[in-house]
């Protein structure tokens, strides 16, 4: 019988979405001739902030910015490790002036902060699995951005090349159950990139199509509770069945610019995670 699943508590930084809209496309979900409803994205953003807390969670928040509409996706703004704060540097300029608010953030909090030369999105493309770091690359963060981070954190970084635009960020395609546990959709990879995931996760969740193209991968989980788009039904029913639970959190409205749960979730990692 599975021993039960155990939670540590996380601590995360977001971004509250009072300034959300679709002003730019700069990736296939966005279209700036779909209408989009700012109350309704502050108010599912809220259900997550809340379910964090109820579930033990710290938040803390950065202040949102007018005219940066996509600060709400909070994973984008930098990577955390052990306390080290590797900062994002966005491919595009719409997104651009995040970076440093982000990084004074942390800066004030007396983090220790890497200002990154290579072009990176944080979190969105660079995910932490126990002792290694998974990296993205193919539509925004650069291979160079991988060798910069390892050099800055001692840890093996592993770069995974994506091939779908709709997958542009690793976090899309991708998400991290435990420290040896993934979920991901092999479509959204390279041949060789497969590979590289079959070795060293060959009990993976596999994703189907249905749960990739919801950005259900877009998930948050704290070893116990695994929090995704409710409309990942396949994905929700096979992480159950390895004995997690599953809490399904509706961010539809955030979805039109292009990101769910994990996107609206940087976690601030002081030191090493069970």
């Amino acid at each position: 019988m599975r021993p039960p699943r155990q939670a540590t508590q996380r601590r995360f930084l977001m971004c509250r979405p009072s300034h959300f809209t679709v002003s730019y496309e700069i990736n296939p979900w966005m279209h700036t001739s779909v209408p989009t409803d700012t109350d309704l994205a502050v108010s599912q953003w809220e259900q997550l902030y809340n379910t964090y807390l109820e579930l033990g969670h710290q938040v803390e928040l950065i202040e949102p910015a007018e005219g940066l509409p996509d600060m709400v996706y909070s994973a984008n703004g930098a990577l955390l490790s052990d306390g080290i704060v590797y900062t994002a540097k966005f491919t595009y300029p719409e997104r651009a002036p995040e970076a440093p608010l982000y990084g004074q953030w942390f800066a004030d909090r007396g983090f220790r902060v890497h200002e990154a030369q290579e072009i990176n999105e944080g979190e969105g493309d660079i995910l932490t699995v126990g002792d290694l770091v998974l990296a993205g690359t193919g539509f925004r963060t650069s291979r160079e951005a991988h060798a910069e981070l390892q050099e800055l954190i001692g840890k093996p970084v592993i770069s995974l090349r994506l091939v779908d635009p709709r997958f542009y960020h690793l976090d899309t395609a991708l998400m991290v159950l435990s420290s040896t546990e993934i979920a991901y959709y092999p479509p959204a990879f390279s041949e060789g990139s497969r590979r590289v995931l079959e070795t060293l996760f060959p009990d993976a969740v596999i994703a189907t199509e249905a749960d990739a193209v919801v950005l259900g991968l877009n998930g948050v989980s704290d070893g116990r509770h695994v929090i995704c788009n409710p409309r990942a039904t396949d994905l929700m029913a096979a992480v159950a069945e390895r004995g997690f639970e599953p809490i399904g959190i509706d961010t539809s409205e955030l979805l039109k610019g292009g990101g769910g749960v994990k996107c609206c979730t940087l976690e601030i990692r002081e030191a090493a995670r069970a």
